[in-house]
């Protein structure tokens, strides 16, 4: 059994549900046609019970967005005829929709939205094929223990054999028990932190390998369907396609109607609340609420056809010691926020070369990887128990259906399902907040940084990331003595509920330091961090190491460190 607590060592859970054509993602997609016509139906509805000319004017900004779409940025996943299909889309909306009676213009309206809306909702929704998956497990399983042993034991013939394995580096930790007894009595939503294009790969990996999940409905970037080897086992494996091009109404409330029905329908999903992946490395505090306030509406469909299931949601944090496209993202997030002029730079983390060196530099050096599982709460923001009850803030357990109600009667209101979602958007946040869990690297990048920070006070963040490198040297006396006061303010949160350690947190500082160093600087060609001659620390690239300190931003921690003298190679 999986264990909670940090120290234990991590064992398999039995599969929640053994047979995979008992699994809810099996059976939608088994349903595919009519679960597709469902959201033609229900995004239909939304839609046309607008004002005609409100919808007139829906069409008419979808279709300009469309035709500069297809103009401006062609995919090669894109269908051959999109731009005879818009151009003929634009002549109906013209001929017969625009300046026509209010009656005319309605039936117009409602046969060019079902061609629109059928054509997104054909592209959004994937399939589940149980060959498909079986035959991805296994060679995943088998990629990464291969290489994991090769790595390991830094011999290439070692690449067929050994005990190594991917769960060995993945520490999956928090509320196992409770998720595993929650898939059972309703639907689960995985809405997990951002930091990397391998999240997804490795999320499925631990649900799939470590907990027994059944697979969950996830979205995938519909560029990621260009590349044939890809796109096969996208749309062969449970994801939904996201096209990030389309901004227009009418792809939005598709892609809306397709999460909803499909929660409603039992099906566990995962997205990211964050959007895109974080650029400057810290936790997201401001999350998106399109997909989120799916799971409300969801809930409240539920209760209006009287059915008891729950729709459940579930923090998930993922913890790197060093990130495969840390570099890219930091320049990006930088030169969007200080307006400076950074080089741009190619987002090379697709690469091939770049994933196995990422995997092997992981391996070889026994880099974990942290995935902690948050409290899980109702779509309120509620916590839950195992059973699936709610629990307001003074432990009295409540009725979610009471939330949803007006004079006693369960009514739909986007007003009040807005502010629900909202609320759950803080405590989603909060709870990411909450169950980090502070790996070495996090706390020894944050301690350089600030000690740099507060030798340079009277730079501000952009002058101190344009001092030369090489005139700084981070003496080990020093640091440690930082460490030190952040460890004892770690270990106060921790037991306050506000944080979570990682137990090399609680190693020897010294000992510390090294394992921080060794990991966050063991892939980047500049180390962030590292030891000179003299056993003291030196950093390559203060980006990068800004990047990793901004993990521990947020938790006031910066207070706690006095100003302290620079110490100067040139001196």
């Amino acid at each position: 059994m999986v264990q909670s607590s940090l120290k234990k060592e991590i064992k398999k859970y039995p599969p929640v549900i053994e047979r995979i054509e008992d699994w809810p993602i099996y059976k939608l997609s088994e349903d595919r046609e009519a679960f597709i016509r469902e959201i033609n139906q229900f995004t239909l509805d939304k839609l046309t019970n607008k004002k005609p000319e409100v919808v007139s004017d829906l069409l008419a900004k979808t279709i300009y967005l469309e035709r500069i779409r297809v103009k401006e940025e062609p995919w090669k996943v894109d269908p051959p005829k999109e731009r005879q299909f818009w151009n003929k889309v634009r002549k109906n909306l013209v001929r017969k929709s625009l300046d026509k009676e209010a009656e005319a213009a309605k039936a117009s309206n409602e046969q060019i939205l079902k061609t629109i809306i059928s054509t997104y909702s054909e592209e959004i929704v994937g399939t589940f094929k149980i060959k498909t998956f079986l035959f991805a497990r296994k060679f995943l399983t088998a990629f990464f223990s291969r290489l994991l042993n090769t790595a390991a034991s830094r011999n290439f013939r070692r690449l067929w054999g050994g005990k190594h394995q991917l769960i060995d580096r993945l520490k999956v930790m928090g509320e196992t028990d409770t998720i595993r007894s929650l898939m059972t009595r309703g639907t689960v939503v995985v809405v997990p932190t951002h930091f990397s294009n391998l999240d997804s790969i490795l999320i499925g990996y631990a649900m799939d390998a470590v907990l027994g999940l059944p697979s969950f409905s996830y979205g995938a970037g519909l560029n990621l369907y260009n590349t044939g080897y890809t796109a096969y086992f996208m749309n062969r494996l449970g994801a939904y396609r996201v096209d990030r091009r389309k901004k227009n109404p009418i792809y939005l409330e598709t892609l809306k109607a397709m999460s909803t029905l499909s929660i409603k329908r039992g099906t566990n999903s995962l997205f990211f609340p964050g959007g895109t992946r974080s650029r400057s490395g810290a936790m997201e505090t401001k999350l998106k609420m399109g997909l989120m306030g799916t799971a409300v509406e969801a809930q409240r469909m539920l209760c209006e056809e009287g059915k008891k299931e729950k729709v459940f949601i579930v923090p998930l944090i993922l913890g790197y010691h060093f990130v495969l496209e840390a570099k890219f993202l930091i320049e990006q997030h930088l030169k969007k926020t200080g307006k400076e002029h950074f080089l741009q730079i190619k987002d090379a983390s697709y690469s091939r070369r770049k994933i196995l060196r990422f995997i092997w530099r992981l391996f070889s050096k026994s880099s974990d990887i942290t995935l902690s599982f948050g409290k899980p709460m109702d779509v309120v923001g509620n916590f839950v128990d195992e059973e699936g009850r709610s629990f307001d803030k003074w432990g009295n357990e409540i009725d979610i259906e009471d939330y949803f109600k007006t004079d006693n009667i369960i009514t739909a209101n986007l007003q009040r399902e807005q502010e629900y979602t909202r609320v759950l958007a803080e405590k989603i946040a909060d709870r990411f907040h909450k169950d980090n869990i502070v790996l070495s690297s996090h706390l020894v990048s944050f301690a350089v940084f600030n000690i740099l920070f507060n030798q340079n006070a009277d730079l501000d963040l952009y002058g101190i990331l344009r001092l030369p490198c090489e005139d700084y040297v981070f003496e080990i006396d020093q640091v440690r003595q930082v460490i030190e006061i952040l460890k004892d303010e770690l270990i106060e949160m921790e037991q306050c509920g506000e944080i979570k350690l990682s137990e090399q947190i609680r190693m020897d500082t010294l000992n510390l330091i090294r394992h921080g160093v060794e990991n966050v600087g063991n892939f980047h060609a500049l180390n962030p961090l590292k030891f000179n001659k003299e056993g003291n620390l030196v950093s390559e690239d203060f980006n990068t190491l800004y990047y990793y300190h901004n993990r521990l931003e947020n938790y006031n921690l910066h207070k706690k460190i006095g100003k302290m003298k620079p110490v100067l190679t040139s001196l």
